[in-house]
């Protein structure tokens, strides 16, 4: 008893003297001295219950007064997760993400490097990354890409002077409703539209280029992705029904541009939102967190680092929704879920993602599946589709879900790009202005209707312009050496669609004859049908043999692909696939239900000639 007494009070003196030495050597307040960082910004956020400590963080010497001398060693008084600083900012207590987030397509841009380098040079750009940094490949084997800096062609420039300006990987200012933190700060600590920090403490108060509250924001909201997700495929936008069209400032309200301004000099009109946005649900309550920073491996475009589909939560046409009990106290969901104002706990069954990891936030329960919002927990309850008529049709196997419940999906059609010698532009990677600036503008915008591909997987999906570029170079005497080049993909001089899914999806599906009768849908765009031959009228005067928001043509029944659909083993529809789906808008008309048995088997088109579709077709 008294040996065990003694290692007692061993061990408590022990934990006294850690404990003070830790006291010591950091907080925001050491010992009986005050910190000079609290001395000078009264009234500054704590990060967190788990982030008090200013030096940790930020670096410095608290204990000496005056900013000069309290400043020496600061790592990144705006931003402790800069490019350069990961090692010394959020890394050290976080390893496990900083590791996976070194891989993360938005720190890497890997596929973005590489699909320019396929457009503008022909060539595969799946090398460069922003940094260059190790990674490791699906496969766990680990290769050495180089910096995007020495990628020495129009294309790098591409990327360094115009792309790189928004990438997480580095930070933007700004720039109005889109500026954001670098590194795990882009996320976690969210700026305001004007990027000024907004807080307590009166030091900062008001001052451009900081997050809006020192306070740290563990589940990020809608308006923190949209920062970023509002170009390009505008996703942001799309899910929350917001849309940037073709009106550029022309008044919508009150004589004045909107009714929303964004980034750009942009107004926004209002359509109809995601069901899953109607309901509450916020980006991340879908996405999880490997989608979004990562699993730590490599992958050469979004569609291979996303984990996630909609069979997850709502089953496919035959197999509905997999689910694995926690069993194991390393589940990620048990981590992930810390955060949530209902952590999941052992025991629970949760849903599996297309992956075959478990959601953290969606499980099964009473023979029902529930999804919680992580910063709402709101619980919302979802459908499963396994087996109902609408999605046993036969022939509707390929098709992804968004194929027919997406309500839009936005296409930029025609981008004129301009890339000038005779101008400096800001090189965003490399930090330095050097001769060469990019402008560019576009042709059309359109959200409906959206045309349809083969995807990566095979399966039907839309499509989106991806991209059509016309460019333009202007050597510094003012000479052009290319005019409105349509570069080169897959050898052939050609435009480019991209599958893609828009953000937009609602809980009833197009029409069955919207697919079936309208071509545009199967990528013929706005059109002219006569007899047996289809032609494409949305015409751009450098490309008046091909129009711009289609990619197929049909003369004399023959059809005819004149651009391109990106993506390994994407492709447009075939003419045989062409001539079955517009053979069905036949039957429409009488059987114009799902639940109708012909739909339940093969469709057979020679019944039209028996002597009851003959009677029908002739009108007797």
């Amino acid at each position: 008893m008294l040996i065990h007494t003694v290692r007692h009070d061993n061990h408590h003196i022990l934990f006294l003297l850690l404990f003070c030495t830790l006291t010591l050597l950091s907080g925001c307040h050491r010992g009986t001295k005050q910190s000079s960082c609290v001395i000078c910004h009264k009234g500054i956020e704590f990060a967190s219950k788990t982030h008090g400590d200013c030096v940790s963080c930020h670096g410095g010497k608290p204990l000496e007064e005056g900013k000069e001398k309290s400043h020496q060693g600061v790592f990144g008084i705006a931003n402790p997760e800069y490019i350069g600083r990961w090692e010394n900012g959020c890394a050290p207590c976080h390893k496990y993400q900083f590791e996976r987030m070194k891989s993360n397509l938005m720190y890497t841009a890997a596929g973005m490097i590489r699909n320019i380098q396929l457009t503008w040079e022909g060539e595969n750009g799946n090398s460069y990354t922003s940094h260059g940094e190790k990674q490791f490949a699906a496969d766990g084997k680990p290769f050495s890409p180089k910096p995007v800096a020495e990628l020495d062609n129009l294309s790098g420039e591409l990327f360094r002077k115009f792309c790189a300006r928004c990438h997480v990987g580095a930070e933007t200012s700004g720039v109005y409703a889109a500026s954001h933190a670098s590194g795990c700060a882009a996320c976690h600590f969210p700026w305001n539209d004007t990027t000024t920090y907004e807080g307590n403490d009166k030091t900062m108060k008001g001052k451009a280029g900081h997050s809006a509250s020192h306070t740290m924001t563990p589940l990020p909201d809608t308006q923190v992705c949209a920062r970023c997700h509002n170009r390009s495929g505008r996703i942001a936008f799309s899910y929350q029904g917001l849309y940037d069209g073709n009106n550029g400032l022309v008044p919508t309200r009150g004589g004045e541009a909107g009714p929303v301004m964004v980034s750009g000099a942009r107004n926004l009109t209002h359509i109809t939102p995601d069901v899953h946005f109607a309901a509450g649900m916020e980006c991340i309550d879908c996405h999880t967190s490997r989608d979004v920073m990562g699993d730590g491996f490599a992958y050469r475009n979004m569609y291979l680092q996303t984990e996630i589909a909609c069979e997850d939560c709502h089953g496919g046409a035959v197999e509905v929704p997999r689910y694995r009990e926690i069993t194991r106290e390393n589940d990620e969901a048990l981590r992930e879920s810390r955060s949530y104002k209902q952590p999941v706990s052992y025991g629970m069954r949760m849903i599996q993602t297309a992956k075959g990891r478990n959601y953290s936030n969606v499980f099964y329960k009473d023979d029902t599946i529930w999804l919680q919002g992580k910063r709402s927990s709101k619980m919302h309850r979802s459908k499963v589709i396994t087996g109902t008529p609408e999605h046993t049709i036969i022939g509707h196997g390929r098709l992804e879900c968004y194929a027919c419940h997406s309500r839009t999906s936005v296409q930029c059609y025609g981008c004129h790009t301009r890339y000038d010698k005779g101008k400096a532009g800001m090189d965003f990677i490399k930090k330095v202005e050097t001769p060469g600036a990019f402008s560019e503008s576009e042709d059309y915008r359109a959200l409906y209707p959206f045309p349809l591909a083969l995807n990566q997987r095979g399966r039907i999906s839309p499509v989106t312009p991806g991209c059509q570029t016309f460019v333009t170079v202007a050597e510094e005497n003012g000479s052009l050496s290319k005019s409105e080049y349509v570069t080169k993909f897959n050898g052939s001089q050609q435009l480019r669609f991209a599958p893609f899914y828009s953000h937009n999806s609602g809980k009833k599906a197009l029409a069955c004859t919207e697919c079936h009768g309208n071509p545009a849908f199967l990528g013929f765009g706005q059109n002219i049908v006569e007899g047996n031959s289809i032609t494409g009228t949305l015409l751009c005067e450098r490309s008046d043999s091909k129009p711009l928001d289609g990619f197929l043509t049909m003369n004399n029944g023959k059809v005819n692909a004149y651009s391109a659909i990106t993506r390994e083993n994407s492709r447009p529809l075939s003419g045989l696939e062409v001539k079955r789906t517009l053979a069905v808008n036949l039957c429409l008309p009488c059987h114009s239900t799902a639940r109708d048995p012909i739909y339940r088997k093969g469709i057979n088109h020679r019944a039209l000639d028996d002597v009851l579709h003959r009677r029908l077709l002739s009108g007797e």
